[in-house]
């Protein structure tokens, strides 16, 4: 007997819940979510707004796709019911596809997305020789250089990724090697890099994929004994982004094929580039020839946005969506949000759906009871700025002096505690960790971090401003 739609719903929900692990995101995104019918392996869900759909489809879709394909089976579809000026309209999803289109749906108008599809990316080891094909390049035409906001934080990156779009594997950023922390634009610019170069270049075969999808791809290849049509495939990609190589670790394999598929575009003159939230020389279980190949070219970090970029990044949010708010109000999320792009935007997000489904006014009362919620619901990540005030003040050392050239006994102590905390409680790499504490190197934080080491295990007093810093940071 066929389940109805009700509890294959409820079903998903359970799943969903326990894959995101945030209840304040659940409550937020899919509680509100009512599902309408099953019928021939096709779900209706009723969603509040085309806005809370559009979201859904930004950031849940594979979460969805799996959910529903787990349910109903791999045939399954999911269809919304979009509520609008008490009307509603369907857009049609089958979560069996990667990709999703988006677009203003008119009021009560059926629309198929997937009329012309955005398939998987194809299986290449199945096409012979090596002619030309068009390929789907699975960039994100969302994340361009048009809404990537410009800051003290990534001005480098952002140029140099401009530059490399305006003459792929020309310049000297090749390999261009971005690293950062989670949710600082390294995809984002990764993509944006990507699109100008098709832009620019429309008979440019150029490709995204993720580490993870990689590793999956060359796994199946040896597994179906299609290696070389592995190689002869990605040898032929003009413009190749591999997102979060750190998932190579460990994987001498996929770091071997790698490996030869980076020479042979590298001496072609083809463009590389790669995203990492570490830098080369911090990516363990890696093999060193392929260190050393991405040392080659440019390495640049992004850094977490100060407050003016913050305010600019959350203003361009509002423009792009059409929606008003008082420069009050954006400034209040821009101070009190200090972890990542990614969560300033989910609070900016989150602030505009309790305001919709709550029918409120958008307030500093309610952006601060949103933020209170928000923060509560995730891990608190401590920030390297917040750490540099703690030790400081422990100290009585204005902070200005973590920038400061002096030798003062006082000040490189306090310095090293900084580096040492900041190590151990972000996620921040050290050449990252280093830049904001007095622009040193990773090599100077590693140093900093071993000193704080053999000082605790050796003296009373030093062990005791430790242990008190500990309590203070991690409180």
């Amino acid at each position: 007997m066929q389940k109805g739609h009700d509890e294959v719903w409820s079903n998903c929900l359970q799943i969903i819940k326990d894959n995101l692990g945030n209840e304040f995101l659940y409550k937020t995104w899919f509680e509100p979510i009512r599902p309408l019918k099953l019928e021939s392996n096709v779900l209706t869900i009723q969603v509040p707004s085309q806005y809370f759909c559009e979201f859904l489809e930004e950031h849940y879709v594979n979460l969805l796709k799996k959910t529903i394909r787990r349910e109903i089976g791999k045939s399954a579809m999911l269809q919304y019911s979009i509520v609008l000026d008490s009307q509603s309209h369907y857009a049609s999803i089958q979560p069996s596809e990667d990709k999703y289109a988006t677009a203003n749906y008119p009021v009560n108008v059926p629309l198929n997305i997937n009329s012309t599809p955005t398939k998987d990316f194809p299986n290449p080891f199945i096409l012979p020789g090596l002619k030309k094909i068009k390929i789907n390049s699975q960039l994100n035409e969302a994340l361009s250089f048009d809404n990537f906001v410009e800051g003290d934080c990534n001005r480098l990156a952002r140029s140099a990724g401009y530059a490399v779009a305006q003459n792929p594997g020309k310049t000297s950023f090749n390999p261009f090697f971005i690293y950062s922390g989670v949710g600082l634009g390294k995809t984002h610019l990764a993509h944006a890099i990507g699109l100008e170069t098709k832009k620019n270049f429309p008979d440019k075969i150029v490709l995204y994929v993720s580490a993870e999808q990689f590793v999956h791809q060359y796994t199946d290849s040896c597994k179906n004994n299609t290696r070389n049509d592995f190689l002869q495939f990605y040898q032929m990609i003009d413009l190749l982004i591999v997102d979060d190589i750190q998932f190579f670790a460990k994987k001498t394999g996929t770091q071997d094929v790698f490996f030869h598929i980076f020479n042979t575009l590298h001496s072609s003159g083809k463009q590389i580039i790669i995203t990492s939230d570490k830098t080369p020389a911090e990516l363990f279980d890696f093999e060193q020839r392929v260190i050393s190949r991405l040392k080659w070219g440019l390495s640049a970090d992004l850094q977490s946005p100060d407050t003016n970029t913050k305010i600019k990044i959350l203003k361009s949010k509002l423009y792009k969506d059409g929606i008003e708010m008082s420069d009050d109000i954006i400034e209040y999320l821009a101070f009190n949000i200090n972890t990542s792009i990614r969560e300033l935007e989910g609070a900016l997000i989150s602030l505009l759906a309790q305001s919709s489904f709550n029918k409120k006014t958008i307030t500093i009362e309610l952006a601060s009871e949103m933020i209170d919620k928000f923060i509560r619901s995730n891990v608190r990540e401590v920030s390297i700025e917040y750490i540099q005030k703690v030790v400081f003040d422990y100290f009585n050392i204005p902070i200005v002096n973590i920038q400061s050239l002096t030798r003062k006994r006082e000040i490189v102590q306090a310095r090293q505690l900084a580096m040492y905390f900041s190590k151990k409680h972000t996620k921040n790499s050290l050449a990252i960790i280093g830049s904001k504490c007095g622009n040193k190197d990773h090599a100077t934080v590693l140093h900093a971090c071993k000193a704080v080491k053999n000082l605790y295990n050796t003296d009373k007093k030093y062990k005791i401003w430790v242990d008190d810093l500990e309590k203070r940071i991690a409180n």
